[in-house]
């Protein structure tokens, strides 16, 4: 099949290339013309894991094409995906502008029959709406679904190609049927691709990252009142979640979510809810949470080293907001660094992919090592924000050699408590007994 995937975000340009991967012929679209003319020469602009390699073999066996033309895209096209931008407005409520912007564009390209795909996340009721700005800019048959995208950063490739359902939202058989004709290939496992209208895929979207937000922020208040009780949250989680209508899924405590769906997911709802007469109480309580916990570490750090931290060297281990990703929107470690040096504290940061992520957010605030030991050298204190595999078991005789005093803390409940008794390390984490200074 033709389509036609207009932004090359995140999610767009997972989207385009699984597809083409699929043997379906794809042509992305972006206004960004030093982003279309990298993206022909092999260069990506995000880290995800397996992308790079499958948009190269893809782009060089002609499935995957890259345009700023937006028309030459949608005329040789027969279903056209919006995947632009939908970020928080002041308010809360998600910005729609873009999506409306496409929208119209796209009915204005229109030469005959065009099947419009939300898959940009959207709140309830903005296919009705995609619809009605695309139709009034032609005289073709405009028609609009709901697609909601269900991808985990760092785990995109595999979630596209082998997804736990296909949510389809339409108003038509003629529709479904296109949709499930694009999707045949990635559920040949049996998985579900569920039919339902588009008000109710836009809520499934919501509704589900929610839900998962929820569940982190009900951990992390549950990991609060065990540090408070000398209760254990480790055992606790176990206890809960063999539970099998509970299950173990999202139940890790940590130091609270980020990236580019939670945060402003959950504030979208908020905001339908408030604008349709309803007070979200709930979600106004996961959002809250979410923020004071951003700052837990800091405030342990605080705790243990005092008030002012004027000539103390802190060393964060991990910058994006969740391993295997560039990605630092609403992450953690963007509090911690701004919650520790406004107390005087000297931070130094490392991470795998997002330095230069962090660098262009952050400025000159911290320093940037590609060495995580390098990035302990001479500290007070370590904090863990980052649960990358490369620092779940570092070597502690160095680190320990490294740094100044041997404190550490662990933002995500990862590094053997064992092991950093045995080699002398004070230790503070999530809901989980400290180790107290040697």
């Amino acid at each position: 099949m033709k389509i036609a995937v207009i932004g090359t975000g995140y999610v767009g340009l997972v989207s385009g290339t699984c597809f083409s991967e699929m043997g379906h012929q794809v042509i992305c679209v972006d206004i960004d013309e030093e982003k279309i003319s990298q993206l022909e020469k092999g260069d990506i602009p995000i880290y995800e894991p397996g992308l790079s390699e499958l948009v190269i073999a893809n782009h060089k066996d002609g499935r995957l094409q890259f345009t700023t033309s937006l028309e030459e895209a949608v005329r040789a096209s027969r279903v056209v995906f919006i995947a632009v931008g939908t970020p928080s407005a002041k308010d809360g409520s998600a910005d729609l502008s873009a999506v409306f912007s496409v929208a119209e564009a796209i009915g204005k390209a229109a030469d005959g029959p065009k099947l419009i795909v939300d898959k940009s996340t959207v709140p309830v009721g903005t296919a009705a709406k995609v619809k009605a700005v695309a139709a009034a800019a032609t005289s073709q048959t405009i028609s609009v679904c709901s697609n909601p995208e269900f991808l985990k950063e760092g785990a995109a490739i595999e979630d596209f190609m082998k997804p736990d359902r296909v949510v389809i939202g339409a108003e038509s058989d003629e529709d479904f049927e296109l949709m499930e004709e694009l999707y045949a290939p990635f559920v040949r496992s049996g998985k579900p691709i569920l039919r339902m209208d588009p008000s109710s895929a836009e809520m499934t979207k919501y509704a589900s990252n929610a839900m998962l937000a929820t569940r982190i922020s009900f951990m992390n208040e549950i990991a609060r009142i065990c540090s408070l009780t000398d209760a254990d949250v480790s055992l606790v989680r176990k206890g809960m979640g063999t539970d099998t209508r509970i299950g173990q899924a999202f139940l890790y405590p940590g130091i609270g979510y980020g990236g580019s769906c939670f945060p402003k997911d959950v504030q979208a709802l908020a905001r339908t809810a408030d604008e349709n007469g309803y007070e979200f109480k709930i979600l106004e309580a996961v959002e809250a949470v979410n923020q004071l916990q951003k700052k837990y570490m800091a405030e342990k750090l605080i705790e243990v080293l005092g008030k002012d931290l004027s000539g103390k060297r802190i060393s964060l281990w991990g910058l994006a907001f969740k391993p295997r990703t560039d990605d630092m929107r609403e992450a953690p470690s963007l509090t911690l660094a701004r919650e520790l040096t406004a107390h005087g504290a000297e931070v130094r940061g490392t991470d795998p992919e997002a330095i230069e992520t962090a660098r262009a957010i952050l400025g000159d605030l911290i320093s940037y090592h590609e060495d995580p030991y390098e990035a302990a050298e001479a500290a007070d204190a370590l904090i863990l924000c980052t649960e990358w595999n490369e620092f779940r078991r570092p070597d502690l005789d160095r680190l320990g050699k490294t740094m100044k005093r041997k404190l550490i803390l662990d933002g995500r409940n990862i590094l053997s408590a064992q092991e950093l008794s045995n080699h002398g390390f004070e230790r503070y984490a999530v809901g989980l007994p400290p180790i107290p200074p040697t």
